[in-house]
């Protein structure tokens, strides 16, 4: 793909590829588990539980790959609402202010606008859950010793997506009609991280009001 086409289908978040999962791993396998407790209306709560006889790892890895994918393409609904004018900062409210930090080009926090600061996080994410030495994809491959603190942190980044989205854009998320499906997204990240831990709590501070609502 040459360098000008990528940088169109960059510029709209939802043509960023999909991470697939191949048929006949098991991966694909859990994923499929996954996907039915889901489609058969079970409640959000039960469906995110570990299945008897399965990897903690491997369910936490189908799960981050999917939320990645679903986050992704809300936000990529949202996008042309969200522009260096109208969300200078990557923010929650007026209380909230997230800073953007990598091993890169920002090695100390930085101020960013939200549409910026999105396209790192969704660049960075990927580059993660492609590398196989963190989501190894061969059955009996065994997990990195840094795998859960790299997921805690994809998960903690992925849950400002959502911070960012119901405090500055609920407005366009409810003039699409999408905002039942986005809240069914979300009880869905939040049992899952409630049920393995993976998010601290002082992060999931500026939905808790909603979520209370939301997530009894």
């Amino acid at each position: 793909m040459s360098h000008a086409l990528k940088q169109v289908f960059n510029k709209d978040k939802t043509f960023r590829p999909k991470r697939k999962f191949e048929p006949g791993t098991q991966r694909f396998e859990l994923h499929k588990k996954a996907q039915a407790s889901l489609n058969a209306g079970l409640d959000l709560k039960v469906a995110v539980q570990l299945p008897p006889g399965e990897e903690q790892n491997d369910w936490v890895a189908v799960h981050v790959v999917d939320f990645f994918n679903r986050i992704n393409l809300i936000y990529g609904t949202i996008s042309d609402y969200c522009t260096e004018h109208s969300c200078p900062v990557m923010s929650g409210g007026p209380k909230y202010e997230y800073r953007w930090q990598d091993e890169h080009k920002y090695r100390k926090p930085t101020a960013l606008s939200a549409p910026q600061y999105m396209n790192l996080l969704m660049d960075w994410i990927e580059v993660q859950i492609n590398n196989e030495d963190i989501f190894p994809t061969n059955v009996g491959t065994p997990f990195p010793k840094n795998f859960l603190p790299v997921v805690k942190k994809i998960l903690s980044r992925l849950f400002r997506v959502f911070v960012h989205v119901y405090i500055h854009h609920f407005d366009r998320i409810t003039q699409m009609g999408s905002e039942a499906h986005v809240n069914t997204c979300y009880k869905h990240f939040y049992y899952f991280v409630k049920e393995f831990n993976l998010i601290d709590t002082k992060e999931l501070e500026p939905l808790k009001e909603m979520t209370s609502r939301m997530c009894h």
